[in-house]
């Protein structure tokens, strides 16, 4: 037997007093492979030790919710005997080290987790964070992170449909891929990984087992630095071809009465999903190493149980049932193997060649790892006025803004991503959330993925909150009902007081505003220890949402439908100009507070708004957020047509603000809707009569936008702006440092 070490212990990820407790727990000095599994299953990665305490918090129930936060997926019933499964993780460190690989199997990790619970996949999303595009990697990485979210996702036949992208240099040396899926199943047919019962067989399905993605989990819960990229051998490398035929053959095995549980192998591999379908079942598991597939020659007990080789699930099916099982995989060209059986002591117990390598408390894995109350020292939030050179011309600016990295048009992402395969896609990328009917019905599901990080910067709380109410505003912009939410927490060292601070701020925002909106929390994830030398990232809290629409062909976008059109902005512009693109982009500043929300009024506005909508009388609908009033205007007449064309507006300001701050102010709980005239007048005196703010900013029609009936651009010059800037970013060219 090899001896632990001090050195060992730390090579692990484990502190002196974790490993203490590891020996107490044990009653003696574990084995190596022992010692492996409680890193991983100890590691930030799987065990929340940093966060668990404040995501209790969250409201994770309403009368909708099926399966809230524990499982591989959270589910959410939308009638008809439907229902909606959906997950958002993260694939960061990885993605940083081999972009290709480490993007693709993060999509295909994230598919894994939803069709382990019985739902065909139906959309892909994804939030992605890369440092400034000037910098030597940025392009570099963008490349590799869209190829491998395309190329996995295109060859599983599952659309990509939607999603965000920021640049900014906190991302530099960490940069950020968080992915999504969206899956549906009958609510009455939904599988669990809970391994319940003795005596029944567990069996391993998929590919091979091999060497690639060893602690890949542990790595993930580690600070990088400079010897960073020394870690490619941590990454794993995906088939989609394989996971194709594993959802197709574990979709038929659902199909018959033969498994009690199923897991998918993600990080941690056979260690977490064996561990945690033991824990969930109140059971314990015995594998034998010797019979699972190996696709590598002389692989130890320690490399078996740490892979994070790609495409493999964990089931246990009820006893007798193992040839019918056997003959869907083999029929599908899948390696199967009785591995192990589940039993009554509630150990996990590793055999190899012979002898037994492993033999711990399951509870010891789950139950009993570290929970820490980190301290964390409260900030206050930046505030205070911005300064602004309220003669710079207003559409020269809008122009700059549409172009800007942050802004400009993500079509040379979205075309690679086959968006439309299933022809259930409704709305495309490029609008506020993507709508994906349920298939052979009249329902849609409507998706969104958000975070402002630069709010949550300033105030973790807010920018938690904005997080949850975009979100809800993107779903509510194109008629949705928002009815639930997936986490994903990317922040830096929990050790650091203040970047703690950020993590449980974030965590109360988000929770205050999902509980105002009812808007349940049902599953998620955290990354943390997103940093490089000592520097983190932006706090970024994205929230991946759903919702319904009971009737798609009520449907909004954001175009412009019809020349002559009313132009009316639902709720109150103030002209913060805060952490926005504006004093960014155009000022050449990152300063002042983030704009604050009110969740009263986020709600009574999207229950007004959705509610316009699902009564048919307005199809056109935008939320405002980023780059403010002026910006989502724009992109609504950029939206109406393709090539030079394009439905333009003639608007008016508000002369009691400053021209930038009125145009570019990003005050929240905005919408900007267009109407025919006379139904315009009706929706402007319902929602005065509501006390909700109200105003018409102008009509639609002709070819450019005119402020003031004097200045004016045109579409087309607008539409070269915002196209422009990403394709000749990826075509090599140089580009200006820009935030």
């Amino acid at each position: 037997m090899t001896a632990i070490t001090p050195q060992m212990v730390k090579d692990h990820g484990l502190s002196e007093a974790e490993y203490q407790k590891i020996l107490d727990l044990m009653g003696r000095e574990p084995t190596l492979v022992e010692l492996g599994v409680f890193s991983v299953m100890w590691s930030e990665h799987c065990s929340y030790k940093s966060t668990r305490a404040h995501l209790k918090k969250l409201p994770t129930k309403a009368p909708w919710v099926l399966q809230g936060p524990g499982e591989n997926a959270g589910v959410i019933d939308i009638g008809d005997g439907d229902a909606a499964i959906f997950k958002m993780e993260s694939h960061n460190h990885p993605s940083f080290i081999e972009p290709y690989q480490g993007a693709a199997t993060g999509v295909g990790g994230i598919m894994r987790d939803v069709f382990t619970m019985g739902a065909r996949p139906i959309a892909m999303m994804n939030a992605l964070r890369f440092g400034e595009p000037s910098h030597p990697k940025t392009r570099h990485l963008v490349s590799g992170v869209v190829s491998g979210i395309g190329g996995y996702g295109n060859c599983m036949g599952v659309p990509t449909v939607g999603g965000e992208v920021n640049f900014h240099r906190s991302y530099n040396g960490n940069i950020l891929v968080n992915a999504m899926c969206v899956g549906l199943a009958k609510a009455n047919n939904i599988f669990y990984s809970a391994a319940k019962g003795a005596g029944n067989p567990v069996v391993y399905i998929g590919s091979k087992t091999g060497r690639d993605g060893i602690h890949g989990a542990t790595m993930a819960s580690a600070e990088f630095d400079d010897a960073s990229e020394e870690k490619r051998p941590t990454v794993q490398v995906g088939d989609p071809f394989t996971e194709k035929l594993l959802l197709e053959a574990c979709l038929e095995l659902m199909a018959t009465d033969a498994i009690i549980a199923i897991q998918d192998m993600g990080a941690a591999g056979l260690t977490s999903s064996s561990a945690e379908m033991g824990d969930k079942g109140g059971s314990g598991i015995e594998l034998d190493l010797d019979k699972v597939p190996q696709r590598e020659a002389n692989m130890t007990a320690y490399e078996m149980m740490l892979s994070e080789s790609q495409e493999r699930m964990l089931a246990v099916l009820k006893p007798g049932r193992e040839a019918e099982a056997e003959a869907i995989f083999k029929k599908w060209e899948l390696d199967f193997a009785v591995i192990g059986i589940t039993t009554d002591t509630k150990r996990l117990v590793v055999k190899h060649k012979g002898g037994v390598v492993a033999d711990m408390p399951i509870t010891a894995l789950s139950d009993e790892a570290p929970v820490y109350e980190r301290p964390f020292t409260p900030c206050d939030p930046l505030a205070g006025d911005v300064a602004f050179d309220a003669s710079k011309p207003v559409l020269a600016s809008l122009k700059t803004l549409l172009a800007a990295p942050d802004m400009a048009s993500r079509r040379w992402i979205w075309e690679q991503y086959d968006n439309s395969v299933m022809n259930d896609t409704v709305q495309h990328p490029g609008g506020d959330a993507a709508v994906v009917r349920v298939h052979g019905s009249a329902k849609a599901l409507a998706i969104s993925t958000d975070v402002t990080p630069r709010y949550a910067k300033a105030d973790p709380y807010q920018g938690g909150a904005q997080a949850v109410v975009e979100s809800y505003r993107n779903i509510t912009a194109v008629g949705g009902t928002p009815l639930a939410v997936t986490d994903n927490l990317n922040y830096g060292n929990p050790q650091k007081p203040d970047i703690m601070w950020q993590i449980v701020a974030g965590i109360d925002g988000i929770g205050a505003a999902c509980r105002a909106l009812d808007y349940p929390v049902i599953g998620g994830n955290c990354s943390l220890y997103n940093e490089t030398n000592g520097e983190g990232i932006l706090p970024t809290p994205a929230i991946g949402g759903v919702g319904l629409l009971k009737d798609v062909s009520k449907m909004a976008t954001v175009a412009f439908k019809r020349e002559g059109d009313t132009i009316i902005v639902i709720g109150e512009t103030k002209g913060h100009l805060g952490q926005s693109i504006y004093l960014r982009e155009i000022e050449g500043r990152e300063e002042g507070p983030a704009p604050k929300v009110d969740l009263g009024l986020e709600k009574k506005h999207g229950d007004f708004v959705r509610g316009l909508i699902e009564a048919g009388r307005v199809d056109t609908c935008h939320d405002v957020s980023d780059g403010g009033l002026l910006v989502a205007v724009a992109e609504m007449a950029l939206a109406s047509g393709n090539g030079a064309g394009g439905i333009g507006a003639s608007i008016g300001e508000a002369n009691t603000i400053a021209a930038p701050a009125f145009w570019f102010g990003e005050d929240q709980g905005r919408y900007v809707i267009a109407a025919p005239f006379a139904e315009a007048d009706k929706i402007i005196e319902e929602a005065r009569a509501a006390f909700i703010p109200v105003a018409a900013l102008g009509r639609t029609g002709g070819n450019a936008l005119t402020l003031d009936d004097k200045d004016s651009i045109a579409i087309a010059d607008l539409r070269t702006a915002h196209e422009g800037w990403l394709p000749t970013y990826m075509s090599g060219e140089e580009i200006p440092m820009t935030n």
